[in-house]
């Protein structure tokens, strides 16, 4: 048993470090590529609500024209892990197949769908002569939402999911209700991350810690497939922040963004712990519900919560640099991903 899960461990390891080195090597030719071609950011112009975004283009002025879209590494490079893995199993090398039908097929599906997804999105956004930046905000809810509906088709009718794990009461059937549940979650983690990613470092550094919980909890529970393709895209992010840490050379953009909080969301159903996603998501959270009164804030009482929403952004306003803000959300981030893990294999 002990040489078994010590292969497991290696092989995790080893597939880690190549999703590593691989988007390490892609990245610099990428951005030069992206440079090229003039596929960078451009900054926005109305806030959420229509006004111009003076705060936001005054603080931000400085990274307009930064290469974006580096999700599309992120992405690649977990998927030629995959590839890799198939092959190797195929040919008797290895035992493992990152292709595992129960384990990885929805995680898979969803990196794709919805990192195609971010693709057109930032396209849009990146086109000078486009009327809106990116798409409306509509077109992407029921975009996310049609993904969210085959997920869950698939984890209630195929996998037979149908219970959730409540702290202190154990794992209740729910019914059908997990239907709606596991929509909800998809949109809400992939918006939630979307809107996090505003400052260098931030949703990257924050997505890395919350793959690393998962993928513990993962092996935990002796689904050790999918903690390798957690480890890999840990790595894969990992790389990333090598080249967004501040002052960023690329960003993940809404490839990156969105389907990575996607995939999170699934992640979160997959090990049964929409709890501890809860919890290791506290900041993603905070960013949300920041948006949220902000706009209740506006419509309501006519004047504003926050001087900028997302709070990261009000923070900038208010004088904390981007790395202090970035690190200290970071700490956040370590400590609730470290109380996460705990509570985590608590249940086992």
């Amino acid at each position: 048993m002990k040489s078994v899960h010590i292969d497991h461990l290696l092989q995790i390891f080893g597939y880690a470090g190549f999703s590593f080195m691989l988007a390490l090597i892609v990245f610099p030719f990428f951005i030069r590529l992206i440079q090229r071609y003039k596929l960078t950011k451009k900054l926005r112009e109305k806030t959420m609500t229509g006004a111009e975004a003076e705060i936001f283009k005054k603080l931000h002025a400085h990274k307009n024209g930064t290469p974006t879209m580096g999700g599309v590494v992120v992405i690649a490079s977990v998927l030629c892990g995959v590839l890799l893995s198939w092959i190797l199993s195929r040919l008797g090398i290895t035992e493992i197949s990152i292709l595992d039908r129960g384990e990885t097929y929805l995680p898979i599906f969803t990196m794709i769908t919805v990192g195609a997804l971010g693709v057109v999105d930032d396209l849009l956004n990146i086109r000078e002569s486009s009327a809106q930046k990116g798409l409306s905000a509509r077109i992407k809810f029921w975009t996310l939402f049609g993904f969210a509906i085959l997920g869950a088709l698939w984890f209630v009718f195929k996998l037979e999911f149908n219970s959730l794990y409540f702290p202190g009461l154990g794992n209740i059937d729910i019914g059908l209700w997990y239907f709606p549940l596991f929509v909800l979650v998809i949109i809400a983690t992939a918006h939630s991350v979307n809107l996090t990613d505003g400052l260098d470092g931030l949703a990257g550094g924050l997505l890395l810690i919350a793959y690393s919980v998962f993928a513990a909890i993962a092996y935990a529970y002796n689904l050790p497939i999918l903690a390798l393709f957690c480890c890999m895209i840990s790595a894969a992010i990992a790389s990333f922040l090598w080249f967004n840490v501040p002052p960023a050379k690329i960003y993940m953009g809404d490839t990156g963004s969105l389907a990575l909080g996607a995939t999170l969301g699934v992640m979160a159903m997959m090990t049964n712990s929409l709890f501890i996603l809860i919890i290791i998501g506290a900041i993603f959270i905070i960013e949300t519900v920041s948006v949220i009164l902000q706009l209740f804030w506006k419509k309501y009482f006519k004047r504003k919560l926050f001087l900028i929403a997302p709070i990261h952004h009000h923070f900038e306003a208010l004088g904390w640099s981007e790395t202090q803000i970035v690190m200290r959300f970071w700490l956040i981030g370590i400590v609730v991903g470290m109380l996460g893990v705990v509570l985590g294999l608590y249940r086992i």
